[in-house]
């Protein structure tokens, strides 16, 4: 079995395991070599890919998401999700205007003015409005969905073999491989390597499993390094210290990823998530 496995966000519903490890498998051994460490072959990184369980069910003369609008964004989770998202871009992008009083209010209005403010980000630039509102689907849906999250942590459940040493795990997927690992009593894993991750969100954190308590549960065992890195520009990774959440033991990077804040591959190509890489699979 692979010694890495990769578990991806949101948004990969059309891919699948090996066009995404086209992808992370060359930005993973560039922050390797950034690093100092060695380049993992072929069969060392594995995908946990689970995309292809949001993809809808195809249909005569139609591929992909479904064309949602702003009428889809559903009250609860989804709206929330979607203000807190603007509130973060204004925070960090001058072209967005932070919400008003008026349009904090969960309405449709503010539903729209949201999505209206988010479509003028640098963050969320080249992002369909029917992939934005697909995206908090898929979010919402994992939380809440028992059958859909058992069979999306089964994936990655199938990935870790005897040989895994470390799991990197982006945006949503760093939710999954949290709970995954949770999940999995002793599980050989020694760095679990979160990138861009929503975890300290209390939206979050309230829906994780096994249920919260004042800190939460160590996903592995005494031996297990957790480094959580973040761009302070990344909306997704609202709240960039999870330490209050999961303890001390948690290393916060900050890296830098220019214009790509939340991006896979340009966190995968920093040499801090290299070394992290490098610490787990130095581990005995």
């Amino acid at each position: 079995m692979a010694r890495v496995v990769g578990v991806h966000g949101v948004g990969q519903q059309v891919l699948g395991q090996e066009s995404l490890l086209s992808r992370w498998r060359p930005a993973l051994r560039d922050g390797l070599r950034q690093a100092g460490g060695a380049l993992p072959g072929e069969g060392d990184l594995a995908m946990g890919f689970y995309g292809d369980l949001f993809r809808p069910a195809g249909r005569p003369l139609a591929v992909g998401d479904p064309p949602y609008t702003s009428a889809d964004v559903a009250e609860g989770f989804e709206q929330d999700l979607l203000l807190a998202w603007w509130e973060a871009a204004a925070a960090v992008d001058d072209r967005v205007a932070p919400p008003r009083g008026d349009t904090l209010a969960r309405t449709p209005r503010s539903v729209q003015a949201a999505l209206r403010a988010l479509s003028r980000s640098r963050f969320f630039s080249g992002l369909a409005l029917r992939a934005l509102v697909f995206d908090l689907k898929q979010t919402r849906r994992y939380l809440t969905e028992s059958g859909l999250r058992e069979a999306v942590r089964g994936r990655v459940h199938a990935a870790i073999g005897d040989d895994t040493r470390v799991v990197v795990a982006h945006s949503l997927g760093s939710v999954v491989a949290y709970e995954a690992l949770c999940a999995l009593p002793g599980h050989p894993v020694r760095a679990l390597v979160t990138l861009g991750s929503p975890l300290g969100m209390r939206m979050v954190l309230d829906r994780l499993e096994p249920d919260p308590g004042p800190v939460h549960r160590w996903p592995g065992g005494a031996d297990l390094a957790w480094t959580n890195v973040v761009d302070h520009g990344d909306v997704v990774a609202l709240v960039k210290d999870l330490r209050p959440a999961f303890g001390p033991r948690v290393t916060g990077v900050v890296v830098h990823n220019g214009a790509h804040a939340h991006d896979a591959t340009a966190y995968l190509t920093d040499a801090r998530t290299g070394a992290a890489i490098v610490g787990g699979l130095g581990a005995a």
